[in-house]
């Protein structure tokens, strides 16, 4: 938990994690984060069924679940909206998410056949209505003393949002990380997003949908990293490339990296597509 002072108030940061199975074999988790102020507020929502889990962690901090008034989606992925219909439904909470992401939340059907993944509505869940659609840049007041400004931060999905209150960046997925599957549809984008967030003042804690939470500091370390990471991926893809099918060089490209795992991905085909096109 972090506490950051506004306006003589104090606004405090809940970090929860959230695990879960793409297959018996892949293993992941996502963080999910509530805003807790005189309201409560959830950046992203986990996956689906994850609700008690957060509703349980919501009691332990003292609070109701009728307390959150909003889930800020930072992108459409399954991970990430999960749960997002069942606040919408049962609790009457506003859903706010990118206008780039909204047919995926409003249609998970079409994120199905556009981005078929293991276990995709185990995952996703249902649909849930974005009742307040966002633009680069819109500020939305909370409550007295308390927005948060929706800022493109593009690549991995098509038009991620970061979300920002007070000296806090919530970024999602937005950074790739090293040590983990890198999982972007667009390279400039993503280059550009690395560079949004690094040229951002005034922020004293980044919190990511992978990791914990960073200072200005270690935020810079992982936007280099990230930089790098890139670059390396561009170099294998231009390496193996021999105008072939793609599975093969996805396999080159994973071969060369020494990771293996990654044919096992999907997604990774994706990636390896836009560094291939770009």
């Amino acid at each position: 938990m972090t506490a950051v002072a506004y306006g003589g108030l104090i606004m405090k940061i809940h970090q929860l994690k959230i695990d879960f199975n793409v297959t018996e074999r892949v293993k992941r988790f996502v963080y999910v984060y509530i805003i807790e102020a005189e309201n409560c507020y959830l950046i992203d929502s986990g996956v689906f069924g994850c609700e008690n889990q957060i509703v349980d962690y919501v009691a332990k901090i003292g609070r109701k679940p009728e307390d959150v008034k909003g889930v800020f989606l930072t992108h459409a992925h399954p991970d990430h909206i999960g749960s997002a219909a069942w606040w919408q439904e049962h609790i009457g909470c506003k859903i706010y998410a990118s206008e780039g992401e909204k047919r995926w939340i409003e249609d998970i059907d079409l994120q199905f056949k556009e981005r078929p993944i293991p276990n995709f509505y185990k995952l996703a869940g249902k649909s849930s209505r974005v009742d307040v659609p966002l633009k680069d840049g819109d500020i939305i007041d909370l409550e007295p003393n308390l927005e948060i400004k929706a800022i493109r931060t593009a690549g991995h999905s098509v038009e991620c949002f970061s979300y920002l209150t007070q000296n806090a960046l919530f970024i999602g997925d937005a950074v790739p990380v090293r040590g983990d599957i890198p999982i972007f549809i667009n390279e400039a984008e993503t280059r550009r997003t690395l560079k949004i967030i690094g040229q951002m003042t005034n922020i004293d804690v980044y919190c990511p949908a992978w990791d914990k939470t960073y200072d200005r500091k270690m935020m810079r370390i992982k936007l280099n990293e990230a930089e790098g990471l890139i670059n390396t991926l561009k170099k294998a893809v231009r390496t193996c490339d021999n105008d072939g099918d793609i599975a093969e060089l996805v396999n080159c490209v994973c071969d060369r990296l020494k990771m293996p795992i990654l044919k096992e991905n999907p997604l990774f085909l994706r990636t390896v597509e836009c560094l291939r096109e770009e």
